[in-house]
């Protein structure tokens, strides 16, 4: 009897327990329901690796590194890729996850240090703005498991449905990448299966102002875009701070710079700088020749600071953010990498004439910037010289940069930076709007208004007064008369005449043009080789001793230009040219200017292809006489520019 009433008191003390379990994990269920949250964002393209904008959950169970945490972590955040896409690398949160009150509680759950994105001077800024880009400490690795295993299943899935380009023949490409239009359907709503296939073998659709906007808005979060630009944009420097040092990797390291010593052909003064700034004085120590690798080294080891001058000539990931970037801002991008020893200062107090965005790699660095001095140092259009401390005045920002943080400040901004004795500094300037503002569009403006003002117009070819230079001049300038009075308003009354002479589109494509010629050339993927005359079309078969892979297009062939920014159209001197960035040096002007001349009649072709970008195009649907199809404009651009 014992032993059977200890079972029942066994069985009934189970029971009770497993209740009580369920009961709990009811309640669990219910809690981590309403405030639990995920978030996740598009990927972000980069050379090295993606940039996954992801942020995690919100409550204390975030933090539990448990089995069963991982678990369900690990399956929830499946269902969402399987509707985000592929995840990257963890590495910042995105825009939108900014609104929601998670960010906070994250904050406040895991105690971190908490940074702040500094706006300077006094700008009021809400908690989206401050809060920084967290890190996810030991939950990282688990987010990169993740994104592993789904980009492992994305891959083989596309690997399971490619087809071969139109083009070339031979291009595995993603199926079903276009949308099917009306016009593409038969009378009777179906469609030919050639035009199903075609559709299907059309590559990939990529958007070189989509991928800027992506890579702009990674360098500058968790401030938004158009934020930045309406407050700070050359009106005031900004600091991020984001206590994630490895935010910024991908862009360029000591390792690669010790590389490039070895294996380029670097030279000092031109490519490669080595300074110091010690007691007030700037000093740079620029041997002759090439600047090899142990030469650089002892430099630095004796206090000096390196500064890469063209870091975009050797290094693919520098190139490829440039090359997008100038596409975003509608201007030349270059760069300065600057390493600099512990204790040490490379340079003395100055101002640029340009745009620059510091991102920190490596290491710490000291900075302190001024405001302008005047009016006229405001927004300048040119370089400083050094400045002594005595006249600077007191500095408006001083502060640390530490791995994974920005620092943006307008041209004019007066700044110095040294390192503390402890660590030493790898960071590279982002630098843009150099000699691109109204002033110098009036420059090419102008000019040629005045000339064409003088051509259209004869009152502007009538003679001046005969005795003007009487009453006109230095020597009249405060002597009232009514002939001087008559005098001015007549200038006056012309110069409003100009703004209808004003060819304001011609001076723009000049300005086009000066960019073309300013810009690097876009870092162009295998599948646009593959796609392009880059790596497609006829070749030598070694075997058979004859031409092969011979490619025609023909009416159905689909073509679009390589990147939105790639050309200018510009008519000069009743010529067309098709000025292009293509065969572009990867150092500042290292070639000629490239353009190709076309014929009038083919000019609305190309036009065509501009603002059809990023679509493709049927060589048929382009606006050319049948005559000019062979030869113009398709046989010439696509030399180059087209896919």
């Amino acid at each position: 009897m014992k032993s059977n009433e200890n079972s029942i008191k066994r069985m009934s003390a189970f029971a009770v327990k497993l209740m009580k379990n369920k009961q709990n994990k009811k309640a669990e269920a219910n809690q981590d329901k309403s405030t639990s949250t995920y978030v996740s964002h598009d990927v972000l393209d980069n050379t090295q690796h993606n940039l996954s904008l992801l942020s995690t959950m919100s409550t204390a169970s975030a933090l539990n590194s448990s089995k069963v945490y991982k678990k369900k972590m690990k399956s929830d955040m499946k269902k969402i890729a399987k509707k985000q896409g592929p995840l990257g690398r963890a590495s910042c949160l995105p825009d939108h996850a900014l609104n929601s009150p998670m960010v906070n509680t994250i904050q406040t759950l895991k105690k971190a240090k908490k940074g702040k994105t500094k706006i300077l001077p006094d700008i009021q800024e809400d908690n989206r703005t401050k809060t920084p880009a967290l890190s996810f400490g030991s939950d990282i690795n688990l987010l990169k498991e993740i994104a592993d295993e789904l980009n492992a299943k994305k891959f083989k899935a596309q690997k399971r449905n490619t087809r071969k380009s139109p083009l070339t023949g031979s291009l595995d490409v993603p199926a079903k990448k276009r949308k099917v239009s009306n016009d593409d359907k038969s009378e009777d709503g179906d469609r030919d299966d050639a035009e199903d296939e075609r559709d299907n073998e059309r590559p990939y659709m990529y958007d070189s102002r989509h991928e800027a906007t992506k890579i702009f808005r990674c360098l500058i979060h968790p401030v938004k875009p158009a934020k930045f630009f309406s407050n700070l944009w050359e009106k005031k420097p900004m600091l991020v701070k984001r206590h994630q040092a490895n935010y910024n990797e991908g862009w360029f390291s000591t390792d690669e710079l010790d590389k490039i010593l070895r294996k380029e052909n670097v030279k000092f003064g031109v490519n490669l700088d080595v300074t110091t700034y010690r007691d007030g004085k700037r000093e740079t120590h620029n041997p002759a020749g090439r600047a090899y690798a142990p030469v650089v080294w002892d430099f630095y080891q004796t206090g000096c600071s390196i500064r890469l001058l063209n870091p975009q000539t050797y290094s693919r990931n520098v190139w490829k953010f440039l090359s997008e970037l100038q596409e975003y801002f509608g201007s030349s991008v270059g760069a300065n990498i600057y390493l600099t020893p512990p204790g040490s200062q490379g340079f003395a107090p100055h101002y640029d004439d340009i745009e620059a965005f510091v991102v920190q790699l490596e290491g710490k660095k000291h900075w302190r910037l001024y405001a302008p001095r005047s009016d006229a140092e405001t927004l300048p259009r040119y370089s400083s010289g050094n400045f002594s401390p005595n006249e600077i005045g007191e500095p408006i920002l001083d502060m640390v940069l530490e791995a994974g943080d920005m620092l943006y400040f307008p041209r004019g901004t007066i700044h110095q930076a040294d390192t503390p004795e402890d660590t030493h500094s790898l960071h590279i300037t982002v630098s843009t709007y150099q000699k691109n503002t109204w002033g110098d569009l009036m420059e090419k403006l102008l000019p040629r208004t005045i000339q064409m003002a003088i051509e259209e117009d004869m009152e502007f070819r009538q003679a001046l007064p005969r005795d003007y230079l009487q009453y006109m001049g230095i020597a009249n300038q405060d002597v009232e008369s009514p002939e001087r009075t008559a005098f001015l308003r007549k200038v006056e009354q012309l110069m409003m005449k100009l703004v209808s002479h004003a060819p304001l589109d011609a001076a723009c494509d000049q300005m086009g043009k000066d960019l073309i010629h300013d810009s690097l050339p876009p870092l162009l993927s295998q599948e646009e080789k593959d796609c392009s005359i880059h790596g497609a079309g006829e070749m030598w078969n070694k075997k058979r001793q004859t031409i092969s892979h011979s490619v025609e297009f023909e009416p159905d062939t689909q073509v679009k230009l390589v990147r939105k920014g790639v050309i200018r159209l510009v008519t000069e001197d009743d010529k067309v040219h098709v000025y292009h960035s293509l065969e572009n040096a990867r150092i500042y002007h290292g070639e000629d200017m490239q353009y190709i001349e076309i014929t009038a009649d083919a000019a609305p072709a190309v036009e065509y292809l501009i603002h059809a970008y990023p679509e493709y195009t049927k060589v048929d649907d382009l606006p050319l006489d049948k005559n000019d199809r062979e030869g113009s404009p398709c046989s010439r651009v696509s030399n180059s520019c087209l896919s």
